[in-house]
């Protein structure tokens, strides 16, 4: 009996755990939509591809420079405005912009915002104006399906189209070289000091960082009209059908793997002793 106990809780774990890395996978489609401004109402969606953006949308990147965004700094100016060090090189991208896609489903207007949302339910949400009017040195927000060159040093990223390109698709800002003494591309933390509003900007603990606005696995863009109500930073959940509603949370494996291993710990404990 122990032993059926035991391989039954060692393949619900192993499933468990497949759905994580399922989720944490690289993307090749989104999922575009504009929600009214009761936070629930689909008013327009549709779902394109990587190939599809290539084709028919205006293409950020060339596949060539590289584009960087900066890690937490901890000795000095923790916003570092003269970007001297983490930098996080995001490698040479190519994708689409975010304005563009969400202009496929109606476009967006002063006052709303959009979320760029992940595989694993994470997500960021930026206002119109950071969207539709960035300031250069912000630089537009791309949805990233294409890798040219792996990055100097750092988190290895896969080079060509996704999933070979297997951290995309991946936001990231294509900032100008203005700000960067060696005329790199980096959106640093004074940039976004400068240029988001506090509550888009990401902190690492108690230190800025444009590092962690670079989504990975993005999966969906939503358009929300008047603005997004939901918690930020937490789990959205996904709009595969009208009537589902925008901030419902996904429920999270994780909690399911640790049960199951604490589960299979305690049999085990429990057939050693004899019991």
């Amino acid at each position: 009996m122990q032993k059926k106990l035991t391989w039954a809780l060692l393949t619900l774990l192993c499933v468990s755990m497949l759905a994580v890395a399922a989720s944490a996978a690289p993307t090749t489609g989104l999922h575009v939509a504009k929600i009214a401004a009761d936070g629930q109402t689909v008013l327009n969606e549709t779902t394109v591809d990587y190939r599809w953006m290539e084709e028919n949308l205006p293409v950020l990147g060339d596949g060539v420079t590289h584009y960087y965004h900066q890690g937490p700094v901890f000795e000095g100016d923790k916003w570092d405005p003269e970007e001297t060090t983490n930098f996080k090189d995001r490698g040479a991208v190519k994708g689409t912009d975010i304005r563009d896609l969400a202009e496929l489903v109606g476009g967006a207007e002063p006052g709303d915002e959009i979320m760029v949302r992940a595989a694993d339910g994470y997500h960021v949400e930026f206002t119109y104006q950071n969207v539709y009017e960035p300031d250069p040195r912000q630089g537009p927000m791309g949805v990233c399906w294409y890798n040219g060159a792996e990055t100097g040093a750092g988190e290895r990223q896969g080079c060509g189209y996704v999933p070979d390109y297997y951290t995309g698709m991946r936001l990231v800002f294509f900032a100008d070289n203005s700000t960067n003494a060696e005329g790199l591309h980096v959106y640093g933390n004074q940039d976004m000091y400068e240029t988001l509003p506090e509550s888009a900007q990401h902190f690492y603990d108690l230190y800025p960082s444009t590092g962690g606005l670079t989504v990975k696995w993005v999966d969906e863009v939503r358009v929300y009209a008047g603005g997004f109500q939901g918690e930020r930073g937490a789990l959205a959940g996904s709009l595969n059908a009208p009537e589902t509603k925008a901030t419902e949370p996904v429920e999270s494996p994780l909690p399911l793997v640790v049960t199951l291993a604490a589960a299979l710990g305690a049999v085990a404990l429990h057939a050693r002793r004899g019991a």
